[in-house]
């Protein structure tokens, strides 16, 4: 368990981040892709449902033992809560009521960040759409782990520390790399969120506070839904930045997995990435894949090869490579 990674830096690219070059060579080919553009109308719906149910599970939560609590948190809140992380993510782009309604969209990524129990749904949005133009950069992609992580968890052991906390360093991380003055909306969506969160407390008790809150934080570590976090962009093949996934654990996070497809057209919906690797698959069938997101996990702590240095990297702009 103490075997050192073998790497002692990240790969530092100087050419461009490569999804605005293939989304120009893909639609040049396939023009049609176009049409899958937009938000998909059931896809509102689905979150509202699915927020509604986990708030609804709550009441079941409170006279249960504290083992069945925390088991269920892992196997079953953790998980809804997961995938309604990654419906903020798809609202981030736009997709629940399309970019001609930005408040609507912000509204329902608060209403479902609720049961998350975590708010970051706001300030989600602003790091997340600078990961997409930035990809790789050193000061705005805060995707990308410090040298500090890097240093700190460069053995096998580290590393399955460093996957237990990645929640912890995802929502720290930005905020030493990249600092941002909060935005009025933040401060608001914070302070229900928190609201909610002593409300559910003081009806609900110890039981159910834990139960959405380990759950979300025990999903984003040592689980197989968070393995997307790892198989997206840590680098298993050498020279390659972004991997995709088709897994059917894309079924609950609304095909999250299909990364290189997401990044190279954003403005598709995670319901419609599987069709543009239907249509355009000689720009995908070839790309390095994976097909586990425990394999991945697996590998990212066992393989020497593979750690928080194995992530393409790019010189700040304006910054001498």
């Amino acid at each position: 368990m103490g075997a050192k990674v073998s790497r002692t830096d990240f790969e530092w690219s100087p050419t461009e981040e490569p999804h605005a070059t293939r989304r120009k060579e893909i639609l040049e080919k396939h023009p049609e892709i176009k049409k899958l553009y937009g938000p998909d109308k059931n896809f509102k719906w689905i979150v509202v449902i699915t927020t509604i149910l986990q708030l609804g599970s709550l009441y079941l939560i409170k006279d249960l033992k504290w083992p069945t609590v925390m088991i269920l948190a892992y196997c079953f809140g953790g998980v809804v809560n997961h995938s309604l992380m990654l419906a903020i993510h798809e609202i981030a782009h736009n997709m629940g009521f399309g970019p001609k309604y930005p408040m609507y969209n912000k509204l329902l990524g608060m209403f479902a960040n609720l049961p998350i129990g975590l708010p970051f749904s706001v300030t989600f949005k602003h790091y997340h759409l600078e990961h997409h133009r930035y990809q790789g950069d050193e000061k705005l992609d805060t995707d990308i782990p410090t040298y500090v992580e890097a240093k700190l968890f460069n053995s096998t052991f580290g590393k399955f520390i460093w996957v237990l906390l990645q929640p912890f360093f995802y929502a720290l991380r930005p905020m030493f790399v990249y600092p941002k003055n909060p935005t009025a909306l933040e401060i608001i969506s914070v302070s229900i969120q928190l609201a909610f969160n002593y409300w559910v407390y003081l009806y609900f008790g110890t039981k159910v506070i834990t139960y959405m809150l380990a759950g979300s934080l025990m999903a984003m570590g040592l689980h197989p839904v968070a393995g997307h976090f790892i198989s997206e962009h840590y680098m298993f093949r050498k020279g390659y930045e972004t991997y995709s996934y088709y897994g059917p654990l894309n079924f609950i996070t609304f095909n999250v997995g299909y990364h290189n497809e997401h990044h190279d057209f954003p403005f598709v919906p995670g319901s419609k990435l599987p069709q543009v690797k239907k249509i355009a698959p000689e720009f995908y069938d070839n790309l390095p894949q994976h097909h586990s997101w425990t394999s991945v996990l697996y590998d990212f702590i066992m393989d020497p090869n593979i750690g928080p240095y194995a992530r393409i990297k790019r010189k700040h702009k304006g910054l001498k490579f």
